[in-house]
C-alpha cells in the first residue's frame, strides 16, 4: 500500500516528524516556519510560502490533516503519477498562501499554518474523479457524495471569508485558495478529468 504511494507517504512522515519536533520539543519552530504575509513581503521569506504546510498548532490539528491526506492522497497518487500528484499538491499549497497573501497583505501580525490548502487541492481534484464517493465528516454514519460536499465547502469558505471569520481558528481563505488551485490544475494536468466528471453526472 505504501510502496505504491510513496510520495503521499513521505508527506504524512515529514508533517508528522517536523510537526511533532515543533510541538514536543521546540515550539518557537512552528512561528520560524509559519505562514507569515508581512514577512514574505518585507523580509522576501518566501520559503514560508511552503514550510507553512509542514507545522501544525496542535496534535488535533496535525491528526485530522493527515488522516484527510492519507485516505485523498493514495488515489490520487495512484491515479495520476508522482509528478503530477507533487505538482497539485504543492501547487495548490501556493494557491492557498498566495490568496491569503493578497487578502492579508496589510495585517503584520497575521500568521496561519498547516497543510490545509494542500490537502484541500488534492481533496476537489478527487472530486472529478469520483464525484459521487461518500464522504464521512466526524464519523457521522451518513456519508457525502463529493461533489455536494465539494459545493459546500466552496460555499461555507466564501462565506467565511466575505465575513472575515476564522471559527476556531481555521483559514477559510487558505481552504478556499487551495481547492480551487487543486481543481484548475487537475483540469490543467489531466485534461479527460473534466470528461470524467460530466460522463459521471450523465451529462
Amino acid at each position: 500500500m505504501f510502496i505504491e504511494t510513496p510520495w503521499t507517504t513521505l508527506l504524512l512522515v515529514l508533517n508528522l516528524l517536523i510537526s511533532g519536533y515543533a510541538l514536543l520539543v521546540d515550539p518557537a519552530l512552528i512561528d520560524r516556519l509559519a505562514f507569515r504575509p508581512a514577512h514574505i513581503l518585507r523580509g522576501r521569506e518566501y520559503y514560508r510560502m511552503i514550510t507553512a504546510g509542514f507545522v501544525h498548532v496542535g496534535w488535533a490539528h496535525l491528526l485530522f490533516n493527515m488522516i484527510t491526506l492519507f485516505f485523498f492522497g493514495r488515489p490520487m497518487e495512484v491515479l495520476l503519477g508522482p509528478v503530477r500528484f507533487l505538482l497539485i499538491y504543492f501547487g495548490a499549497e501556493l494557491a492557498a498562501h498566495g490568496f491569503s497573501l493578497w487578502l492579508h497583505r496589510n495585517r503584520p501580525m497575521y500568521a496561519a499554518v498547516g497543510a490545509s490548502g494542500a490537502i484541500s487541492g488534492l481533496l476537489f481534484g478527487y472530486c472529478l474523479f469520483f464525484p459521487f464517493d461518500r464522504i464521512y465528516l466526524f464519523f457521522f454514519p451518513v456519508g457525502i457524495p463529493a461533489v455536494v460536499f465539494a459545493i459546500g465547502y466552496v460555499v461555507l469558505s466564501i462565506y467565511a471569508v466575505q465575513r472575515g471569520v476564522q471559527d476556531g481558528g481555521i483559514a477559510h481563505e487558505a481552504h478556499l485558495g487551495g481547492a480551487l488551485g487543486g481543481l484548475l490544475l487537475t483540469l490543467l494536468l489531466e485534461p479527460q478529468a473534466l470528461t470524467i466528471f460530466l460522463r459521471q453526472l450523465g451529462l
